[in-house]
């Protein structure tokens, strides 16, 4: 099974940072920041900060596990975190020098429903999980 890891970085302004992906051939979409469990990781958590600091030069706290999804032979397990520091111009993911992998850019989004319903935010799962958590409150009433 392969294991995978993402972060709902909420920041002090209570927006949330997502990455735009643009590949050629496809309309752009958004996801949450995070990546592929290596064996190297000594835990889901481990893993989620590598990728954290690889991709924004950042450091955050994981407040809580937030959804796990699973399909086929693949589980994403999304934490909600919060995150005060990051540069993505510092970024030095392995992905961002591949070629053929597109562009990425770095979207810092409110934390609202309507935010999500404009963008076009993968997995589709992840969106409406985060979508019904905001109606209920639940996303502010868990960063405490």
């Amino acid at each position: 099974m392969i294991e995978r890891v993402r972060a709902i970085l909420v920041t002090p302004a209570d927006t949330m940072l997502l990455i735009k992906r643009v590949r050629p051939g496809i309309p752009p979409y958004w996801v949450f920041p995070g990546g592929g469990v290596e064996p190297t990781d000594e835990t889901l958590e481990a893993a989620l900060h590598r990728e954290i600091h690889e991709e924004l030069a950042g450091r955050a706290k994981v407040v809580k596990p937030f959804h796990v999804i699973e399909r086929d032979d693949e589980r994403e397990h999304f934490y909600l975190t919060t995150i005060e520091d990051w540069s993505f111009d510092d970024r030095n993911g392995p992905e961002f020098s591949e070629a053929g992998r597109g562009e990425y850019y770095l979207d810092e989004v409110p934390l609202t429903i309507e935010a999500i319903d404009d963008l076009n935010l993968k997995p589709d799962e992840a969106a409406a999980v985060l979508r019904d958590a905001i109606v209920k409150n639940e996303v502010s009433a868990k960063l405490g």
